[in-house]
């Protein structure tokens, strides 16, 4: 991978404090805190059903859509609470979610997804649609190439692409990524991870949910490491990745 040139973490950007989620009478988070600060990764790694997707989720405005409810505790964007809020006046805030699976508009063209990820700016006087669209193609190639071919014809690495670059198109200051090497061949997983640096070095926060634990880490500031409904370690990435236990639990050595 290549070397980053690290924007320097300011001030904390995301704040979620002491959730306790609940899906019905099953307890999903207990006392889960964790934060995003300007300019890092921060990587959340763990067993599947541990809690990673669920805390994206009550970030971004999505747990009712599941059956799922904040409890008590706090999520704070840039000092203000955005717990109530709902998807589209997070998204209008900065906050935008790559979901896991992708989901792409299949019957869509590339253009027209990219196009949709922008509605909610479309009637903005500031808002610049073709300079964005610019600048996902220059970031993702292939998405040029193919922006008149159906969505539901592309490869599922040409899908992730295009599902990073739908949620980039409102320059996010925050992008939360649900699993995004999930079904990938190995040339796109690498593919994907370099491009999540390179749209952190331009300056866009991430906090990144993975399977992958070793490749998340290796490109993270930070990480935390969740058991079921808990986090159970959070530290600096290097120190995580070379941790004993951490090694042996998550990273399968």
């Amino acid at each position: 991978m290549e070397q980053r040139i690290k924007i320097q973490p300011k001030k904390i950007l995301l704040q979620a404090k002491n959730l306790d989620v609940y899906y019905g009478t099953v307890q999903a988070l207990a006392n889960v805190s964790f934060n995003v600060k300007e300019g890092e990764i921060v990587a959340m790694i763990g067993p599947n059903g541990a809690g990673k997707s669920t805390s994206l989720k009550a970030v971004c405005g999505l747990l009712k859509e599941t059956g799922g409810w904040i409890e008590s505790g706090e999520v704070e964007f840039e000092g203000e609470s955005i717990k109530e809020l709902q998807p589209f006046q997070l998204v209008k805030k900065g906050i935008c979610l790559v979901p896991e699976g992708r989901r792409v508009f299949s019957t869509m063209t590339v253009s027209e997804n990219l196009e949709m990820g922008a509605y909610t700016q479309l009637s903005g006087i500031s808002y610049r649609l073709s300079e964005n669209l610019d600048k996902v193609f220059q970031l993702f190639p292939i998405l040029k190439e193919r922006r008149r071919q159906r969505a539901g014809t592309l490869s599922s690495g040409e899908q992730q692409m295009l599902a990073m670059g739908r949620a980039l198109m409102l320059t996010p200051k925050l992008l939360l990524l649900d699993e995004p090497s999930l079904g990938l061949s190995p040339n796109y997983v690498d593919d994907v991870f370099d491009r999540i640096e390179e749209i952190n070095r331009d300056g866009t926060s991430v906090l990144l949910v993975e399977q992958n634990a070793r490749m998340a880490l290796e490109i993270a500031d930070r990480g935390y490491v969740f058991k079921i409904g808990e986090i159970a370690f959070e530290n600096n990435a290097r120190n995580l990745l070379l941790d004993e236990n951490i090694r042996k639990t998550f990273l399968g050595e």
